[in-house]
């Protein structure tokens, strides 16, 4: 039994991130500045793309991203539902509607077959979710959307890092969204970055997701001298702020050592699971990266004599910090009510709802940290 509570998804802190902190509190900036510029010029940088726009959320990220678009009422865009809750909501709040389809069983991505029975008149867009950190089909996926005429929006909340057959992640579809929440690979506390190599697509993220005023208004403070604004579309409060920029600023300096250290912690948690009844994630495809986000663990209800929640209680006794990801978004009651879900509609993404578990992946973790995950998760399963 750990004396301390070991926190889910805790961050790694290191003193450059707080140094910079400080800086920008004495500096009076504290809005979108300097630091949220050389933010995304870092992350264009890391992504070999043409813009990135930092926002306040991966939520926010999307939600611009359907916009430039131009999804509206009666547009579908179809959406894995084996996801977190803001990749069908951005559909909502843009006027469209999420269209579900099921997720492969083994990679818990979303399934290319599924995704083309999907597919309607009505169907203006998809979002591939990078699901854990792996890397979608998307040779797949954007064959179809080709075949289709359908735009591409990737949700890579999950994966900073991932690759796909030499590509970055974000950088296949028109739109990629990224997450720097708490959480998070790298995190700003509060935080995301919608990149794209279009000129127009760009343009229109950066005055929607600041009051729909002219690109100037970002200047309108600086040291340039005062910039009129003028608005010229309905737009939201989305800025990133330079205090979360100086964090980000530093933790993607990082981001390899990070990735790195989740790497040597996913490895030692499937070499000490495998003979427990469980089912381990997936292997990692060829000619992919992974990022490395979540360490999610099946539980074989066949075998293991223990339910998916009796898990997480005992687990939680233990002052270990777990999560699950997810609860499949059809199941839940708001999609039920306003979209005619049901139980039954999908049954791959509702069997790995049953069992899944996601366990403290993190560089924060230390040697004790994963030995003290290791056990419990063994003390559990092996007297159930």
């Amino acid at each position: 039994m750990r004396k301390d509570f070991l926190v889910f998804g805790s961050p790694l802190i290191e003193q450059p991130e707080i140094d910079e902190v400080v800086d920008s509190l004495k500096s009076g900036w504290l809005g979108t500045g300097p630091k949220v510029k050389k933010f995304e010029e870092m992350f264009s940088d890391y992504k070999s793309i043409k813009h990135s726009v930092a926002v306040n959320s991966c939520t926010a990220a999307l939600h611009l991203a359907m916009r430039v678009i131009g999804v509206k009422p009666g547009d579908e865009v179809i959406v894995p539902t084996m996801t977190f809750a803001a990749t069908a909501n951005a559909a909502i709040h843009a006027g469209g509607t999420p269209v579900f389809a099921d997720c492969e069983k083994g990679t818990m991505n979303l399934d290319p077959v599924d995704l083309e029975k999907k597919i309607t008149k009505k169907t203006k867009a998809v979002i591939p979710v990078h699901f854990a950190g792996r890397p979608c089909n998307m040779d797949a996926i954007m064959a179809i959307a080709k075949k289709h005429n359908l735009k591409v929006i990737e949700d890579c909340a999950h994966a900073i890092e991932s690759e796909y057959h030499g590509e970055k992640t974000g950088t296949f579809g028109d739109v990629g969204c990224f997450s720097f929440y708490v959480t998070k690979n790298i995190i700003t506390g509060e935080g995301g970055m919608a990149i794209t190599n279009n000129d127009e697509y760009a343009g229109k993220i950066k005055t929607l997701a600041l009051h729909g005023m002219s690109k100037d208004a970002w200047k309108r403070f600086s040291d340039e001298g005062y910039k009129h604004y003028q608005v010229v579309d309905s737009g939201h409060k989305y800025n990133m702020m330079d205090i979360q920029a100086a964090m980000g600023i530093h933790q993607l300096g990082r981001i390899d050592r990070y990735w790195k250290r989740r790497e040597e912690i996913w490895n030692r948690y499937n070499e000490a699971f495998k003979d427990l009844p469980v089912f381990l994630p997936a292997s990692v495809e060829p000619n992919t990266r992974h990022a490395y986000h979540l360490y999610t663990l099946l539980i074989d209800l066949d075998r293991a004599g223990i339910t998916r929640d009796q898990f997480l209680d005992e687990m939680t006794k233990r002052n270990m910090g777990v999560g699950v990801h997810y609860i499949a978004l059809h199941l839940h009651p708001f999609y039920q009510e306003k979209f005619g879900y049901r139980k039954g509609d999908f049954p791959n993404a509702e069997w790995i709802s049953d069992r899944t578990v996601s366990l403290p992946l993190s560089p924060k973790l230390t040697d004790e940290d994963v030995n003290d995950v290791i056990l419990a998760t063994k003390k559990i399963l092996k007297r159930a």
